[in-house]
Order: C-alpha cells, then sequence, then structure tokens
C-alpha cells in the first residue's frame, strides 16, 4: 500500500469517526419510567422514533427532574387509562413539575398479558405482580382465572416481569406489556387480560420549554381552586372556543374543599394566544403547554420487545416536525 492510500484511508476514518460523534451529540435524551420494556418506553419509542438515546428512570419524578437539571431533553410519563383512571401519582407529578411544558400527547392501546417461568400452569400460580394499573385492569380477569391468587404491586409491569424472571419460581406470574416476556425470557401465559379491548393509556411528552408553533390544537391548563370555582373556569373555556378533553382533580393538601386541576381542552382550528391568554388571566390558573396528540393504532402494536440501550443503562405521522424545535 503506497503512502498516499494510507493517508487517504486514515482521513476518511477520522471524517467517519466525526460523523458518528456528531450524529451522538445530536441524539436526544429521552427519560422514562423503566425498566425496559414498559409500556412508557413503547410510547416513548412511538413519537421519537428509534434513534435517540432512551434513558429508563426507576420514577415518574426521576424521569421529569432529569428534564428539569438538562439530564434529558424530553421526559413520557403516563396520566391516565381507560380502565384504572388518573393515575393519581403520576398526576401530582405533572402538577408540582411547575417549570415544565407537555410539548405531547401520545395514545397507546393496551394489552396487559399474563407471563410467567417457562413451563408454569395456572393453577400453580399463588401470586400475580404489576403495576397497580395493570393489577387493577386484570381484576375481572384472574377473579375467573385465578381466584385464590394474591396480588403484589410493583413500580412498574416491566419491573413485575423482571422481578418474576429473576425469581425463577412458578407460583408469582407477572402482567406486562407482551413485549417484556421475550426481553425478560418469559412464557406468556394469557393474554389480553384487562377488562376491555378498548384499554388505553394516554402519555404526556414533556419539556423544559413550551412548544412554540402556530396552529397546535391540545393544551393543558393547571388551576388551584376551591371545588365550586372549576364551574367558572370550564364555562370561560367554551366561551373561548375550548373544548374540555378532560379534567382530573386532585387535593391541594392545605384547605379541605380547596383542589389542583388538570384540565386539557382542544380546539381543531388552533388554539391561539388569546385563548391562552383569557384562560391565563383567571386567578390561580397556569398554562401547561400546548402541543398534538396520536394514537398509535392496534394493528401497530409490536409483539416484540424495543431494541435495549447500550448506552443509557435501562409515528405520528409529524413526529419529526414535532422534534425540530427542541432538535
Amino acid at each position: 500500500m503506497t503512502l498516499k492510500k494510507l493517508i487517504g484511508i486514515l482521513i476518511l476514518m477520522s471524517l467517519l469517526s466525526m460523523k458518528d460523534s456528531t450524529d451522538k451529540a445530536e441524539a436526544l435524551r429521552v427519560s422514562f419510567l423503566g425498566p425496559e420494556g414498559t409500556y412508557t418506553e413503547e410510547a416513548a419509542r412511538f413519537w421519537f422514533g428509534s434513534n435517540e438515546e432512551l434513558i429508563p428512570k426507576s420514577t415518574v419524578m426521576e424521569a421529569i427532574s432529569d428534564v428539569q437539571t438538562g439530564e434529558a431533553d424530553f421526559a413520557v410519563i403516563p396520566q391516565e387509562n381507560t380502565l384504572g383512571g388518573a393515575v393519581v401519582d403520576y398526576v401530582d407529578a405533572l402538577i408540582a413539575a411547575e417549570d415544565t411544558f407537555v410539548v405531547g400527547e401520545v395514545v397507546l392501546p393496551i394489552s396487559q398479558t399474563l407471563m410467567g417461568v417457562p413451563g408454569t400452569e395456572l393453577s400453580e400460580i399463588g401470586t400475580v405482580c404489576s403495576h397497580p394499573q395493570g393489577i387493577t385492569q386484570s381484576a375481572e380477569w384472574r377473579r375467573k382465572n385465578l381466584p385464590d391468587a394474591e396480588t403484589k404491586e410493583m413500580g412498574s409491569t416491566a419491573a413485575a416481569a423482571s422481578y418474576v424472571a429473576e425469581l425463577k419460581d412458578k407460583t408469582v406470574a407477572a402482567i406486562a406489556a407482551p413485549g417484556a416476556a421475550e426481553l425478560y425470557g418469559l412464557e406468556i401465559l394469557a393474554e389480553n387480560v384487562q377488562i376491555t379491548d378498548t384499554n388505553k393509556t394516554r402519555f404526556y411528552v414533556l419539556s423544559d420549554a413550551p412548544k412554540e408553533e402556530d396552529g397546535l390544537s391540545r393544551a393543558v391548563f393547571i388551576a388551584d381552586c376551591e371545588g365550586s370555582g372549576i364551574d367558572e373556569l370550564i364555562v370561560a373555556m367554551k366561551e373561548s372556543g375550548l373544548e374540555t378533553v378532560f379534567v382530573h382533580d386532585r387535593p391541594e393538601r392545605s384547605i379541605l374543599g380547596r383542589y389542583h386541576f388538570v384540565i386539557e381542552v382542544k380546539d381543531e382550528a388552533g388554539i391561539s394566544d388569546d385563548q391562552i391568554d383569557r384562560i391565563c388571566s383567571m386567578e390561580g390558573v397556569r398554562f401547561a403547554g400546548c402541543f398534538e396528540a396520536t394514537e398509535k393504532s392496534v394493528k401497530e402494536t409490536p409483539s416484540e420487545p424495543a431494541p435495549a440501550e447500550t448506552d443509557a443503562g435501562p409515528e405520528m405521522e409529524t413526529e419529526g416536525s414535532a422534534l425540530e424545535g427542541k432538535k
């Protein structure tokens, strides 16, 4: 090999190395409720795609804290479920995160799956582990098929699957996302153990700054008022042309009868600054972000687990445009 060719190869290798470093530097960091294999991870991958750095966290508060401290660009957190209703701890976390904004929403179909150590029979199961939502959503199925089994709450559905895999005990099973079975080496014992096939969960994508874009159709406001004050607020929203999507209430915890309200609204024509300003002019109301919502269809839900992250520890059509401002 001539010296000229050798120099050319070295230059090419250097350029490729620089490009690889640049690509990694540009990857968005997304914290989510882990470990790997949770529905929250699935929601994050659906919104952001597969090229970003996903960072599993033990709690929702840790995921939000990453955004607040700059350790992550975004966080993905659950908010409510068709069967279990509002996930109150996560609603509380959103209320407490005053310097964090909702910049996206994903609605994900939820297919709760019973899994256990390979070779497990239903008759052997004495304990079922899952996130409290998984336990609630499967209550009717368990009453019919595992009437004597006890339940054990875990931090997430994937944490339950990981626990069962490590325990290697046929008397203990987990309810989790279908992909968690393959990810943790478990056998699927029963599919769709939730009460209804229309089971869905709403997830929020959070950032440290509101999304700056015209024509966004959704917004979230957080209000601090007495229970009677919500009537005036809802009327003002309706008069402003905003349609209520949901209202969650949580106790304010200092005065009986006073609440924090999380209110999502929509206007398909696009929410304007005037609408936001009018609502925020009301006492005790703060703006928590404008965004678009997307829903993943059942046929898009993968049965296989998401690929493991190697350096993080644990489609929507417009998702690219949703990230341009942050990148």
